[in-house]
């Protein structure tokens, strides 16, 4: 009888997670620290370039097998691309389910930019007096208390393979105090995501049973500079264009044609030049159009901790666009970038020619008040307007012979769309709930982020609502070589999942 008493106290102890008292919690979070940093340099060891179909299969058993471990049924979802992974657990009595979606593939490396002998295997450094990073001995981490300010360097360190180990050893915490989430957990993980997800995008609808949620959590991304835990209801979205300009149909000597043959590099430069003012507003009618703020929302952004000056330094700018006033408010904003110019050869190979056509690569950045197809078509009519026609095609010999000023404009439509969450919807008061008690404070709001995710097809598919909360330190060089994770964020990530996963919906 005894025996039967105390395992329906385990029982009963395993159906719902109790809140750990945050001396404990802190305890367990350094204990898991090590074997954390063990389990994510084996990850992070397997190549994970997104166009390398092998390298994504690797990836797709090691995760495979490291939610199977934590007791959780796994699929692997065939698309027309890369496939997905799934990851489920349920648990009795509980109704409401949270996904939390991730990415395991990585941008490609290139070796020679890398400070270490690979970019693949995983090293500890320490920040010296003179401001760079040095490599310390990985043996260092036994020691019972782990340096916050000590990073490790590696591709996907924090993006993403970092964010999803947290997760697990959250996971693993939880279960050493047979304690369960109040939740059933459901994880995506993207193979693609450093590709613009097109796999997962066409997929969706087919798999809507598989990925169906309440909630859904988006663990990708950099905190706010501070390091202070941190909550974002959103993010742009974005699409782009293409405009060529012609000169000779061929490359022509300068010394013959200079002040006969027109320069297509000057007309692009003229059209250019037409799209912003001198303080970087787009003057394009109707770009802003239907974007305010209420006093709610001016307030959120206002609570920033944004250090204008600190931000300019790291840039080094001598001034800021004046969009917004303020960067968060910047980020509201859709945005107009130049990506990419080309006409002819500069340095080694180029010479003293009139380039034969010119071209420009424009990124613009939407937010939920945006359409790409709209703003594309607004760019459209603003180079007509300065007396331009706009081919869709590249002009053939007849059109060039019959307009002056031509131009070929290519891509634009849709794109990828933007997303903001409410800031005082259910989700956004559960996880501020759940950061603020396990941290004893309150977190950063960001009402929306200037970059992009890809989980916009999520929430008009599934029709869930959605919050991204970023873990990883902000100068991470994502993306870039010498990516690196903060062990202090690899701390407070472990935390902030642990505190999502003790906080009843």
């Amino acid at each position: 009888m005894a025996t039967l008493f105390a395992f329906a106290i385990t029982a009963s102890a395993q159906l719902s997670a109790q809140k750990i008292p945050a001396e404990k919690s802190d305890a367990l979070i350094s204990k898991a620290m090590y074997p954390a940093l063990e389990e994510l340099k084996e990850y992070v060891a397997i190549p994970n370039d997104a166009l390398i179909a092998e390298d994504i299969e690797k990836n797709l058993i090691w995760s495979e097998k490291a939610f199977a471990k934590r007791g959780f049924k796994t699929a692997i979802l065939k698309t027309g691309k890369m496939p997905l992974f799934s990851a489920e657990k349920t648990y009795p009595k509980n109704t409401k389910t949270v996904l939390f979606y991730f990415h395991l593939d990585g941008q490609a490396v290139r070796p020679n930019e890398w400070f270490q002998k690979d970019p693949y295997m995983t090293v500890l450094k320490e920040k010296g007096a003179d401001g760079t990073f040095k490599e310390i001995d990985w043996e260092l981490l036994k020691k019972e208390k782990i340096n916050d300010e000590w990073r490790i360097f590696a591709r996907s360190t924090s993006d993403d393979k970092g964010p999803i180990v947290m997760l697990l050893k959250a996971l693993d915490i939880l279960a050493g105090q047979n304690q369960q989430p109040p939740f059933n957990v459901k994880v995506v993980l993207d193979c693609e995501e450093e590709k613009g997800s097109p796999g997962l995008k066409a997929s969706l609808a087919q798999y809507k049973k598989e990925l169906m949620a309440d909630y859904l959590i988006v663990m990708d991304g950099p905190m706010h500079s501070s390091n202070i835990p941190t909550l974002t209801f959103g993010c742009r979205g974005g699409t782009g264009f293409g405009l060529t300009t012609y000169g000779a149909i061929t490359q022509q000597h300068s010394g013959h044609f200079g002040n006969y043959s027109p320069d297509p590099t000057f007309i692009l430069s003229k059209i250019i030049a037409t799209m912003k003012d001198d303080d970087g507003r787009v003057l394009i009618d109707g770009f802003y159009d239907g974007i305010k703020f209420d006093a709610e929302a001016e307030k959120i952004m206002a609570a920033v901790p944004d250090n204008m000056k600190e931000i300019n330094d790291r840039l080094q700018i001598a001034e800021e666009e004046k969009v917004g006033k303020n960067y968060q408010e910047s980020m509201q904003y859709p945005s107009l970038n130049i990506r990419g110019l080309k006409a002819a050869v500069v340095g080694k190979g180029g010479g003293s020619i009139i380039p034969e056509e010119a071209l420009a690569e424009f990124g613009i950045r939407l937010v939920p008040e945006t359409e790409g197809t709209r703003m594309t078509n607004l760019v459209k009519a603003h180079i007509e307007k300065h007396g331009y026609k706009v081919f869709d095609h590249v002009p053939t010999k007849a059109e060039r012979l019959a307009y002056k000023k031509l131009v070929f404009m290519s891509g634009g439509g849709p794109g990828s769309p933007a997303f903001r969450t409410e800031v005082n919807s259910p989700i956004g008061n559960w996880l501020r709930k759940s950061v603020t008690e396990n941290f004893r404070q309150d977190p950063i709001v960001i009402r929306i982020m200037g970059g992009s995710v890809p989980v916009v097809p999520f929430i008009q598919t599934l029709g869930v609502p959605a919050v991204i909360v970023p873990l990883v330190n902000m100068d991470n060089n994502q993306h870039s070589p010498n990516e690196n994770l903060r062990l202090g964020n690899l701390r407070m990530g472990i935390k902030t999942c642990l505190s999502i996963l003790t906080t009843p919906i």
